[in-house]
């Protein structure tokens, strides 16, 4: 049985029934919690391969709407910005937080109880204190070398 898409283009509670590499754009974009945390800058061990998340923000990213500046062109000024999408999903999943709604869908989990989706408010997001909103630091107020002083150690 389809959902049917509703005005906003979206199908009723479609992150529960529509597999990712089904949902229309407007379904894939609305994924998106308004985190911020995959717009922080990472740093991967070369041995492990363990992805470790840093403060240190994409030079793109609004510390309060915790929102890319540049959304739609953003690879003109980050040229290596990882471009989300349903076929690239299971290649970049390990490098997203534990708690994006991308990463949690492909695993086969639930959306937390604070995504957008979930709650109706956008807000909530940042009020369960998940987002990045007022902790980061721009990137070109950093050199490069000192990223590993800006380690997170929970990223929950």
């Amino acid at each position: 049985m389809t959902n049917k898409i509703d005005r906003t283009g979206l199908r009723s509670e479609f992150w529960r029934t529509v597999p990712l590499t089904e949902m229309n754009s407007k379904e894939w974009e609305a994924l998106c919690d308004g985190c911020g945390k995959c717009c922080l800058n990472k740093l991967e061990d070369e041995d492990s391969g363990e992805v470790l998340f840093t403060r240190v923000a994409c030079r793109l990213l609004d510390d309060q709407s915790c929102q890319c500046a540049q959304y739609d062109i953003r690879r003109e000024f980050v040229p290596e910005c990882v471009v989300l999408k349903p076929s690239t999903i299971k290649d970049v999943a390990y490098w997203l937080p534990m708690t994006c709604a991308y990463r949690l869908l492909h695993e086969g989990k639930p959306l937390c109880d604070w995504h957008p989706l979930i709650s109706g408010d956008p807000e909530t997001v940042h009020t369960s204190g998940t987002s990045v909103r007022g902790w980061t630091v721009p990137e070109y107020e950093l050199d490069v070398e000192d990223w590993e002083n800006y380690i997170i150690e929970d990223l929950s």
